[in-house]
């Protein structure tokens, strides 16, 4: 009974529902505060209309702050395109905080304060664990994407297989008969860096072969720094038959670094990549790489916030999706060098 006088207070007024009813404001008042000097029927009637009312009365929109401290490139893109898009089918508002300038920002910290935000999906933040699980700890309801720290106790994540993925490429080379291969990885303190060096070193160590620290880098995911590690693994001798990158970004610059050198793709060097993103396609020779769940990520994440938001745990607290390894014409058999 309290909700429901709360609801009238709040969104109609004893007069409306005298008025729809045909009785006086005097009964209606003394059935919201529960008089039994009230006939059943007459109590009814008013309360029938009370409920419509109140299914009658639009549902706050709930808006969702989607952070992705990074520039909107075809990756990041993809993701938040993927979000946006499953929160307008499901009817939520999404206030996005995007560009490079937030990395350097305390906006964590303001969130629990921000009374017009009902949830927040967070895309590869940059924040130190600590600084998530107090956000949890606090109860604000949340969805990391890509996390680049390990999985925290008790907040819902969603990322790509990149363990699985990155051994299903270092396979595939050693199945064309590689063994000289040389891996540009990505930034040591990043999880997707980790997992997919762990994994290229496991199909390594399935074939017999150590990966060298001369056969290993690490670089920022960028053309331009793939470019310089390549360069620097090309000089060696002898130089790698074959050489996996981080993601793609980073064997097209390994691609330059190649043809700069005069070397052929994949006659004189295989490469790889990671992600699978639309430039993959547009190399000379196309890229073989590794394809990940982009848009499933996003639209996944979305639904886990909901069912948060709903007053439910998610249905996973970590969920890992599925890659897929796509083989174009940057690798060949080592013999046809």
């Amino acid at each position: 009974m309290e909700r429901k006088i709360e609801h009238v207070k709040q969104r109609a007024s004893v007069r409306d529902i005298a008025a729809e009813t045909g009785v006086s404001i005097a009964t209606v008042s003394r059935v919201l505060n529960d008089h039994a000097s009230v006939a059943p029927r007459t109590r009814d009637l008013v309360l029938q209309a009370v409920e419509r009312r109140r299914q009658e009365t639009p549902a706050k929109v709930r808006t969702v702050y989607v952070r992705c401290p990074y520039v909107l490139t075809d990756y990041f893109g993809l993701i938040v395109s993927s979000i946006a898009e499953t929160l307008k089918l499901r009817g939520l508002r999404m206030l996005l905080d995007a560009g490079e300038s937030g990395q350097h920002s305390a906006a964590l910290r303001g969130l629990t304060d921000q009374a017009d935000v009902d949830g927040a999906i967070l895309i590869l933040p940059p924040e130190e664990g600590g600084e998530l699980v107090a956000l949890s700890r606090a109860g604000y309801p949340f969805v990391v994407v890509d996390p680049r720290v390990l999985p925290l106790p008790d907040i819902a994540s969603v990322s790509a297989a990149h363990f699985a993925g990155a051994r299903a490429v270092a396979d595939h080379l050693i199945e064309l008969g590689h063994r000289d291969i040389a891996v540009i990885a990505g930034p040591e303190e990043w999880l997707a860096g980790d997992a997919r060096l762990a994994g290229h070193r496991a199909s390594l160590a399935q074939a017999g072969v150590l990966l060298t620290p001369d056969r290993l880098r690490h670089v920022e995911p960028t053309v331009a720094h793939g470019a310089r590690a390549a360069v620097e693994l090309l000089a060696l001798e002898p130089k790698p038959s074959a050489i996996v990158c981080f993601n793609d970004k980073v064997a097209v610059g390994t691609l330059q670094a190649a043809r700069e050198r005069g070397l052929r793709v994949p006659e004189d060097l295989s490469v790889a990549g990671f992600d699978d993103i639309d430039l993959a396609e547009a190399t000379n020779p196309r890229l073989t790489t590794v394809r990940q769940p982009l848009q499933e990520m996003g639209s996944i994440a979305v639904t886990q916030l909901m069912r948060v938001l709903d007053g439910h745990r998610p249905e996973a607290l970590h969920i890992e999706l599925a890659t897929t390894l796509v083989v174009r014409d940057s690798t060949a058999r080592l013999e046809q060098r």
